[in-house]
């Protein structure tokens, strides 16, 4: 990794997949709160453990008695993954990868994991989130690339009207078009490798399923 890259331990879903591991292999690691459940799973260590705790059990503080925590109020106006965030880029963070940013109970934290997104992504921060077996990343205005399998399910999803739209090596190819807000136009795409996006405004997430093989 090239980047100052560090995992961000969170609340949702994961599935221990050879991407996943590959992706945080060498990352520096910030538990929030109940995320540390998958410090387990990645059989990877956290520097530190910060939240309220509400989230966290006895065992799973016993089970890392050595990790630094810093505990905060749960009357407090962040998130436990916000404060998480902060810190690692304190820290230097370049690269974040969101590690159980997608599914679980909470509709509400993911959704507003993949806005944190956008955020920290129009702030110049490199931002993948994944479960494992989903993930997305943001799509802004200019160009990015995305490696995934031959035959994978991914969508767009816009978060504002987008205009100048390209969506190329796929099964169903877009050129400078023009996305309404709200259309479900670009929801099940199929890659057909490595796939290029370039947007000319608005904002979006690209939600892929690299497992998925099943078409769209």
């Amino acid at each position: 990794m090239t980047k100052a890259t560090f995992t961000i331990l969170l609340g949702g879903e994961l599935t221990l997949t050879d991407r996943l591991r590959r992706s945080v292999e060498g990352s520096r690691i910030i538990a929030a709160d109940g995320g540390m459940r998958h410090a387990a799973t990645l059989q990877m260590e956290p520097e530190l453990w910060v939240g309220d705790f509400d989230s966290t059990t006895q065992a799973l503080i016993d089970r890392w008695p050595q990790v630094e925590r810093q505990p905060f109020p749960t009357a407090k106006n962040e998130t436990d993954g916000e404060i998480a965030t902060a810190e690692a880029i304190e820290r230097g963070a370049e690269r974040l990868i969101f590690v159980g940013a997608l599914g679980g109970e909470r509709s509400d934290h993911a959704i507003q994991h993949l806005l944190h997104a956008l955020s920290l992504a129009e702030r110049g921060f490199d931002v993948v989130l994944t479960s494992g077996t989903e993930e997305a990343v943001p799509l802004l205005p200019g160009s990015r690339h995305l490696d995934l399998p031959t035959g994978s399910l991914f969508s767009v999803i816009g978060f504002s009207d987008l205009e100048g739209l390209d969506i190329s090596n796929v099964r169903y190819p877009l050129h400078r078009f023009s996305l309404p807000f709200g259309s479900a136009r670009t929801i099940s795409n199929v890659a057909e490798g490595s796939v290029s996006f370039a947007l000319d405004r608005g904002k979006a997430m690209i939600l892929a399923r690299p497992y998925d093989l099943t078409g769209a």
